[in-house]
């Protein structure tokens, strides 16, 4: 499948980090998904209904987000993942995770990684 569904920028607030601090305050991270998802259905049929709807994933992900408590970004990514697959039925996921203000004098650090789900 060569279709993608994306989404950019997507702000989410969680509990994150290793240190004392952290633990006790909520952070942003900035979401970029990239979703393989079949657009062919929704487009023949121009029927929402048979497209991947961006809006209710989107608050599905904000919401499991401010639930959550991860040391690691690392860890907070590949459970992302995993809810997305869940919820979504997406098997293959790109994810990239930005985390402004982790490193003195670097804009963001993050990570970017690739599931796939049978």
């Amino acid at each position: 499948m060569t279709d993608r569904v994306f989404l950019e920028g997507l702000k989410v607030e969680t509990l994150i980090g290793v240190y004392d601090w952290e633990r006790e305050i909520r952070q942003n991270l900035w979401l970029d998904l990239s979703l393989a998802y079949d657009c062919a259905p929704a487009a023949v049929d121009d029927d929402i209904h048979k497209a991947l709807d961006y809006d209710a994933l989107s608050r599905h992900i904000r919401s499991w987000a401010a639930e959550q408590a991860f040391e690691l970004i690392e860890t907070f990514g590949e459970r992302l993942c995993q809810e997305i697959h869940r919820f979504a039925g997406i098997t293959d996921i790109e994810l990239r995770i930005n985390k402004a203000g982790a490193v003195a004098d670097c804009q963001a650090v993050g990570i970017r990684i690739r599931r796939t789900f049978p």
